[in-house]
């Protein structure tokens, strides 16, 4: 049975940090690309940012430069790092690894 299991969220004050883990279990994680979602609430689902199996990552426009993507194969998990966080980060983040997805985790950027 796959399981994604999300952790890390919080409430945080505009321009600080978060760091959010998805562990993996179930699954050959090292052959899988894993990627971060989020959904605002009242907004559809977007694409934050996704690394490849061979750890390459890829951002939209506007994490681009705050977020950092990288994967442990060793321990099947992936991370998220936010820094310089604003109000409009915030939202439900959801790992995603092939059809799986993780139950999400809430961040909350108060101004």
């Amino acid at each position: 049975q796959v399981q994604l299991v999300e952790s890390g969220g919080g409430l945080v004050q505009a321009g600080g940090s978060l760091r959010l883990s998805c562990a993996a279990s179930g699954i050959i994680f090292g052959e899988n690309a894993m990627a971060w979602h989020r959904q605002a609430p009242g907004k559809q689902r977007e694409l934050v940012a996704f690394v490849t199996r061979d750890g390459n990552p890829n951002y939209a426009g506007s994490v681009k430069g705050r977020f950092t993507i990288s994967r442990d194969n060793a321990k099947n998990t992936v991370f998220l790092q936010m820094n310089s966080l604003k109000p409009e980060d915030t939202g439900v983040y959801s790992c995603q690894m092939n059809t799986y997805w993780g139950q999400g985790t809430q961040v909350t950027v108060s101004s």
